[in-house]
């Protein structure tokens, strides 16, 4: 960040007074501009024993598979965006019957919710951020194509817990190692 988007000024990077930590602060008019995690909202929808994934029309990751989910919208809960995204992404209605997995992701300054939900019906197809949506067995999820590694994490977890018949919170930590810019460490709440 360069300048403020109040006035239009410079922006240095300073600790304010009050604060612990460097912050963008506009030199004419001292508005201190906030850089905060962005929140990821989504769904892990269901059809009976099946999971609806969505193919990657865009960057990051183009082409390989997720579940429907992106960045929550201001004026929304975390449900309603999930829902949104899942309409947006595989033009599906869905029912958000519960948070799921709480996923902190320090290294690209995001928290990702995934709720577990219910296709109401099987009227879905690909939106514009698409390439094609399906759904899948367990079986036959494309493992080594999934975009993220919350995403794998989370379907791991999901499919463990649908075998012992129940669905706790899951949360944790997802961090890249320094080794590579592919390679993660999982941290999860209960280890």
């Amino acid at each position: 960040m360069k300048f403020c988007s109040l006035c239009g000024s410079l922006v240095e990077i300073k600790i304010p007074s009050g604060d612990n930590r460097p912050r963008h602060v506009c030199n004419a008019c001292s508005t201190i501009h906030y850089q905060n995690p962005k929140i990821m909202v989504g769904c892990i929808p269901v059809w009976e024993q099946k999971m609806l994934l969505c193919r990657r029309a865009i960057e990051p990751r183009y082409g390989l598979w997720t579940v429907p989910a992106g960045f929550m919208e201001n004026g929304e809960t975390s449900q309603q965006g999930a829902a949104r995204e899942t309409q947006e992404e595989a033009c599906a209605r869905v029912e958000v019957e519960g948070l799921y997995t709480l996923f902190n992701l320090p290294h690209i300054n995001q928290v990702y919710l995934l709720f577990r939900s219910r296709l109401l019906d099987l009227d879905f197809a690909a939106g514009e951020e698409s390439l094609e949506v399906g759904l899948f067995e367990e079986h036959e999820i494309p493992w080594e194509k999934l975009a993220f590694p919350v995403i794998r994490e989370s379907l791991q977890l999901y499919y463990a817990d649908r075998k012992g018949g129940s669905f706790p919170l899951r949360g944790g930590t997802i961090i890249r190692t320094p080794e590579s810019s592919k390679s993660y460490r999982i941290m999860l709440d209960s280890d």
